[in-house]
């Protein structure tokens, strides 16, 4: 690979990072003429998007209009301010709201993207401005094959999340796969997509039906390599390069040599921001003193480099904000050499016939908030000094209808599960207490005190099922409440919870263009920073899901205007170098 390619490349534009927000960036740029290469460090393209839902938070959007739900700005403006408080006032807010909506419609119109809505997807807390569908969107399904022989460089799904490497999308697709034994309309699809998967095996090694984020990414590799972008694996960036006081490039080690890439108008930092950064963690994680006992569901590529990059040329580290990450329950997957996998919880929570204890197995959380409120609780409930961890506990109905985290439901054995370690069980509550280490007699008051109640749909201590996302994130066909259920047949079963992430807010300070500053607040010429580079345009809150990958792809969408020398809506051209090469300052 490194003997063919030159030992100094020159482009317009490099990117460094290949998610959403990155390829966002060089997608935009290259539309408009510029010249873009795309470095990877990966053996993959497509970063914690690739694994991700792929979803994104995006107020006011084309598909939205067309479905007939019309909000003005001022709702999402509203809502904002009720969950941010004086992050509010960040002036990239007001960037990312108007030019999302553009964002979405020049994918849609330009690229291979093709999108779907969300518009029944309800926004996670019941504050002021909250709105119950409208501000999300995802990529469609795609078929992998229109990739060509490329579909090799694209991350694969997340394994333990996936059923032997077939991506399962949420809405009908998941709801099939939990009613397969039930409706034989729901038999008949999980039985065409097994026999789907099966021939992608088969034929191509991996599967072709993408969904998700693997969707998003591959039709955004798809749009890359139709407009002549230059994508590079296994290239990571060493340094970045100046002249005449300005980020003018990067050395990238392909095949153990360097390589110089002199960037003409700018370089773009989208490198998954810093969750397998172990010093950063001990320094800003208050439950991984040292960097450990945080385990992270991103890709273990994503370590901060794009900050250290940055901070290498003075770039100014934002580390004030409500949380530095998208915090997540995860359990731990031995993976049969010695080592673990993470399993991020995202989805059974909410369904009936599951809670969570912690240590002293007691409820501590409404467990069908989202996943980021879910591990806020238990980092508030445990004791300073102490290791978080919980337990989600479900009984035998539950499990072998939706599964426990890793352990699949019906028609899947769960042998497999008990003789690693994983899954933990009791034949009546008391023997689960003891199998998970948990004060004898307490498991049981706590499941008496909740069943009393869940058997008619209540939950007086922390109202689950209370909210529209409670209920979305629920059983549609499960009443009277979509969440909640008594935990009555036997055996028990449990997963050991640990503090995760999905990725990281705190990151690097830009200015509403993207453009990356320094600790005067001076923007540094010809370096950008987007998507988990650059800090979180949410202030560490976590107000409805979609608010990483939606910010990230609007604001590559934004410097890839502003490289191209385009306007953007919100941002003022009073800085003269923006999009503009040094031998153009120069005259």
């Amino acid at each position: 690979m490194a003997a063919h390619i030159p030992e100094t490349m020159h482009c317009d534009v490099l990117v460094i990072g290949s998610g959403a927000a990155g390829l966002s960036a060089a997608i935009t740029a290259a539309f408009h003429g510029l010249k873009v290469i795309v470095a990877e460090k990966a053996n993959y393209f497509g970063g914690t998007s690739a694994w991700s839902g792929g979803w994104l938070w995006i107020p006011c959007n084309p598909l939205a209009v067309r479905a007939g739900i019309a909000e003005d700005i001022e709702a999402p403006r509203r809502y904002l301010r009720s969950e941010l408080g004086n992050r509010a006032a960040d002036p990239r807010l007001d960037v990312f709201l108007e030019n999302g909506p553009e964002m979405v419609e020049f994918f849609e119109r330009e690229t291979a993207v093709e999108w779907i809505d969300g518009n029944k997807i309800p926004d996670f807390h019941e504050t002021a401005g909250r709105a119950l569908g409208g501000r999300s969107v995802s990529a469609k399904p795609y078929d992998g094959r229109a990739l060509g022989d490329f579909i090799a460089k694209l991350r694969p799904p997340l394994d333990v999340i996936s059923l032997a490497g077939m991506g399962i999308s949420g809405g009908d697709d998941i709801a099939h796969f939990f009613n397969a034994t039930r409706k034989p309309a729901s038999a008949l699809h999980v039985l065409r997509r097994l026999a789907r998967h099966a021939r992608d095996l088969a034929l191509h090694g991996r599967s072709m039906q993408l969904v998700n984020g693997n969707a998003l990414i591959a039709r955004l590799l798809r749009s890359a390599l139709d407009l002549g972008v230059d994508l590079l694996v296994r290239a990571p960036a060493e340094t970045l390069t100046q002249e005449l006081g300005r980020v003018s490039g990067a050395v990238l080690r392909i095949g153990g040599n360097q390589h110089r890439v002199i960037a003409r108008r700018g370089v773009v930092l989208a490198a998954g921001g810093f969750p397998h950064d172990r010093i950063r963690i001990g320094e800003m994680f208050d439950h991984a003193v040292g960097g450990t006992g945080h385990y992270s569901a991103a890709p273990e590529e994503n370590s901060g480099d794009g900050i250290r990059l940055g901070q290498s040329v003075g770039a100014r580290f934002e580390t004030e904000l409500a949380a530095p990450a998208a915090w997540a329950p995860v359990s731990l997957v031995p993976d049969g050499q010695g080592g673990v996998k993470r399993f991020p919880h995202l989805v059974e929570r909410a369904k009936p016939g599951f809670i969570a204890v912690d240590r002293n197995g007691q409820r501590f959380v409404n467990e069908a908030d989202s996943y980021h409120d879910f591990m806020q609780a238990l980092f508030d409930r445990t004791p300073k000094g102490e290791t978080p961890h919980a337990w989600l506990i479900c009984d035998h109905r539950a499990q072998r209808r939706y599964g426990l985290g890793w352990s699949k439901p019906f028609p899947f054995p769960l042998t497999p599960y008990f003789r690693n370690g994983y899954l933990r069980r009791g034949r009546t509550l008391a023997d689960l207490a003891e199998a998970c280490g948990l004060p004898t007699g307490a498991l049981e008051r706590t499941l008496r005190d909740f069943n009393r109640h869940a058997k008619f749909g209540v939950d007086p201590e922390f109202e689950r099922g209370a909210s529209a996302y409670n209920r979305f994130q629920g059983a549609a066909w499960h009443t009277p409440n979509a969440s909640l259920s008594p935990l009555e047949t036997a055996p028990f079963y449990a997963v050991r919870i640990v503090p995760g992430s999905l990725g990281t807010f705190a990151g690097l300070n830009t200015t509403p263009a993207g453009q990356v500053v320094d600790n005067t607040q001076a923007p540094i010429e010809g370096l950008y920073a987007i998507g988990n580079d650059m800090t979180s345009v949410m202030g560490g809150h976590y107000p409805s899901g979609g608010i990483t990958l939606g910010p990230g792809m609007t604001f590559g969408f934004v410097v890839g205007r502003i490289l191209a020398g385009q306007e953007v809506s919100g941002i003022s051209r009073t800085n003269n170098s923006i999009g503009q090469t040094a031998e153009q300052q120069e005259e």
